[in-house]
């Protein structure tokens, strides 16, 4: 028998849960205590893990099933392969990004509206999505190799959810805003020592580690962290959902040439030319004002 004082993971099977092909759902539960642990891998090693709506509802039923399994006390997030995760797949990103923006949730709702507390487990690189999804969950176990860091502005690809804000709770405001908007990368005893992450281990006992950390969530009342896990999470609520700035900022984002830019430069691997297209906006203004004003005059003259 193993020294684990777990049994092996198993996959979890049942309606909607057998046609997984972007994630793995697992459970498992330990020998003496009795709770359990369910695990949602991220299965697009190939890709960095990238994510689209399909990895976010796939992840919504698995975290439904956990939630509604009094027997689980407990969810992992994880990332199958080198990296925990490099943010949106980009390609899909041109069209996808629409529907997640104006007609859908965020993955970080799933981890807001857990009953039960989630940790992020993270190797390798923790970039964009992946990042503000674990600095949501309720801790972060990541190896010493891990690379933690946001990406939206590099590649034209905004976010106001509640997740920006939040970071400010987690690292403070300045370092926040300087993770946002300066697209910095940090290792991982750079995460540790700012708040980004609970503990680093070497990356051979990081499942080791996450494993210390469920046995001793489960050798608390179930019912009390569910309730200090909501007590936690409302101080979300008082910010507004995902796209409202953006939406009334740039409604047409998506297609304007600044919104494509970024995402076609990291396709096509070259520098983005954004200030190029700026620039060009304002010539284009400057010369729309300069005939808006000639027919002005031309208007008085007529009259």
């Amino acid at each position: 028998m193993s020294d684990s004082n777990f049994s092996d993971w198993s996959v979890v099977t049942g309606d909607g849960l057998d046609d997984f092909r972007e994630i793995v759902y697992e459970k498992r539960h330990h020998r003496t205590l009795g709770g359990g642990v369910a695990r949602v891998t991220m299965n697009k090693p190939d890709k960095m893990n990238a994510m689209t709506l399909a990895t976010v509802d796939e992840m919504f039923r698995a975290f439904y099933d956990a939630n509604h399994d009094p027997r689980i006390g407990v969810i992992v997030v994880a990332g199958r392969g080198k990296h925990f995760g490099a943010g949106g797949d980009v390609k899909w990103e041109r069209w996808g990004l629409r529907e997640a923006f104006y007609n859908r949730y965020p993955h970080n709702r799933l981890i807001r509206l857990s009953r039960k507390p989630v940790i992020a487990q993270v190797q390798g690189y923790c970039i964009g999505g992946h990042h503000h999804m674990a600095y949501c969950c309720d801790f972060t176990i990541a190896a010493d190799n891990a690379v933690f860091g946001q990406a939206g502005p590099r590649v034209s690809s905004p976010a106001d959810g509640f997740f920006v804000p939040y970071l400010t709770k987690v690292v403070g405001a300045k370092k926040a805003r300087e993770i946002w908007m300066l697209c910095r990368k940090y290792k991982a005893d750079e995460a540790l020592q700012m708040g980004l992450a609970n503990s680093v281990v070497p990356l051979a006992e990081l499942e080791a580690e996450v494993e210390k950390w469920c046995d001793e969530l489960l050798s608390k009342s179930p019912g009390c962290l569910e309730i200090l896990k909501a007590a936690f999470d409302q101080e979300m609520d008082g910010y507004k959902e995902s796209c409202a700035i953006s939406a009334a900022m740039y409604p047409d984002w998506f297609d304007m040439p600044e919104g494509k830019e970024g995402g076609a430069a990291f396709v096509e691997k070259r520098p983005p030319r954004f200030w190029d297209i700026r620039l060009r906006e304002a010539e284009m203004r400057e010369t729309l004002l300069e005939e808006y004003e000639a027919l002005q005059q031309k208007d008085k003259g007529a009259g």
